[in-house]
């Protein structure tokens, strides 16, 4: 049996509910990443191989890498976005636990953050840790699988040429097939999905396109993404009774939340079920509009940095420019300029590519080696996945022993840590003390010798007084005389 270890959040097969996801991050910060994970796990996933998950965190302790040695025959580290500087220390654990690893690593969907003109000038100061990255990997498999051309062109720009162009593995959770797009004409009663990034806010008027695509689409649901986002639809806050507000859909006094518009999706399959009831999708986020897509919906994404272009470039995605669009932008429109006839032509030449990679990296597939996944479907379908997560309205949602307990939970751990820090406190204090007292001491001696030096040199300036008396009770005379006969000479 050939075990292959896959850096996830968490199997597939696992499904959390909407508590353990949060409480134990299960989607890195981005339920995004399931969607790429989880298909990559179903491609892996054939008659002779078993796929772990390894966690999305990263242990790089020598007994972690001991295990992976002894246990696996292979570690597959989907990636997404990881050449950026928020993500270097991740990624140079990753490099320190690689560096360890005597097994093959496959590395697939690697992408470089820049700027939508793709200048990747800002990466600079972190091309030690891009280096050391790419160097551990290529020493432990053939190529590096990547998300586009720009990182591909990054990499090869830093000296590394076994670099293949493969996209997300995100777009071939079907394999070589791609679903339909479904055709549909948009009207007031048309059911819209809607998402968004925060960062996308300098780009262009994201908040403003939320609030028209609201008004004039009454069933309107904005898919958020982000553990933050899960966050305040378990939790709540007070946005409403303090007054604050903010543009952006973050906060319970927004318009979207407090209609209950909004929805976090925990789970690729649930997530991709929703999306097949909505006649299109928009947005900046480039999983959210993949999601829509494998669901067979209509969706267009809008770009404003490196990560979604060149990946709507590749896949030949219909997207436009966040750039210039304005606040009043009309779904209907973004719909109508759409043309999916690339994406399904060419998807068959980028499923090869894949195969292709994997095969020179010594890795079997499901779609050409075994059951082109059905194994892998059947057992998701006797699965009961959580449903994504809606805004709480204070009721009991099944959840309140989970709030109660977090909570209590988080009290103690804050009584504990105030307890460490008054004993931390009280620690410097006495230290602090004691070396007052040590200064006060030795201040206390230096004035006793300053107070023996000037009574010495007192005695010496007396000593020196008596001498010069002496001195001149002995010499006036003389002098006197001597005077005396130069004044008379003189005369």
């Amino acid at each position: 049996m050939k075990r292959i270890l896959i850096r996830s959040g968490k199997s597939p097969f696992h499904p959390a509910t909407a508590a353990e996801f949060l409480h134990r991050d299960l989607i890195g910060t981005n339920t995004g990443n399931l969607l790429f994970s989880d298909s990559a796990h179903k491609m892996l996933s054939l008659p002779g191989t078993e796929v772990v998950s390894n966690g999305i965190s990263t242990d790089p302790s020598p007994r972690r890498a001991a295990e992976i040695n002894e246990e696996y025959d292979v570690f597959v580290v989907p990636l997404a976005n990881a050449f950026r500087p928020s993500f270097q220390a991740s990624l140079d654990r990753l490099s320190a636990l690689i560096e360890q690893l005597t097994i093959p690593v496959v590395v697939f969907g690697v992408g470089a953050q820049a700027p939508a003109d793709y200048d990747t000038a800002w990466l600079k100061p972190m091309e030690p840790s891009v280096r050391r990255f790419a160097a551990a990997v290529l020493d432990r498999s053939a190529s590096l699988g990547v998300r586009g051309e720009l990182t591909a062109r990054y990499l090869e720009g830093l000296g590394f040429g076994d670099v293949d162009i493969i996209g997300c593995p995100s777009m071939f959770l079907y394999g070589g097939a791609f679903p339909d797009i479904r055709t549909a004409e948009l009207t007031a009663d048309s059911r819209i999905a809607l998402n968004l990034s925060p960062d996308a806010i300098p780009v262009g008027d994201v908040s403003g396109m939320a609030g028209y695509a609201r008004e004039h689409y009454p069933h309107l649901m904005y898919y958020a993404q982000n553990t933050a986002d899960g966050e305040l639809l378990l939790w709540g806050d007070t946005t409403p009774e303090s007054g604050r507000r903010d543009a952006f859909p973050r906060h319970l006094s927004h318009t979207l939340l407090r209609e209950n518009k909004v929805r976090m999706p925990l789970d690729p399959t649930t997530w991709i079920n929703e999306l097949r009831s909505y006649d299109f999708a928009y947005g900046t986020r480039i999983h959210g509009n993949v999601a829509a897509l494998l669901a067979g919906t209509p969706s267009v994404v809008l770009t404003h940095d490196s990560r979604t272009l060149e990946l709507c470039r590749y896949f030949d995605i219909p997207h436009r420019s966040l750039v210039g669009l304005p606040a009043r932008t009309d779904p209907r429109d973004l719909y109508e300029g759409a043309d999916f006839s690339a994406l399904a032509k060419g998807h068959s030449a980028r499923f090869e590519r894949v195969v292709a990679f994997l095969d020179r990296n010594g890795l079997r597939n499901a779609y050409t080696h075994g059951d082109g996944g059905a194994a892998f479907d059947a057992r998701l379908a006797t699965l009961d996945p959580p449903d994504s997560l809606p805004v709480w309205d204070g009721s009991d949602d099944g959840m309140m022993r989970y709030r109660v307990s977090s909570l209590r939970e988080r009290a103690a751990a804050a009584d504990i840590a105030a307890s460490e820090r008054s004993r931390k406190h009280a620690k410097e204090t006495e230290q602090l003390r004691r070396r007052l007292a040590e200064a006060e001491k030795r201040a206390s001696e230096a004035a006793k010798q300053l107070d023996a030096v000037h009574k010495r040199l007192s005695a010496v300036e007396r000593r020196v007084g008596g001498v010069e008396k002496r001195a001149l009770v002995r010499l006036g005379p003389a002098l006197r005389r001597r005077a005396r006969r130069i004044t008379g000479s003189g005369g």
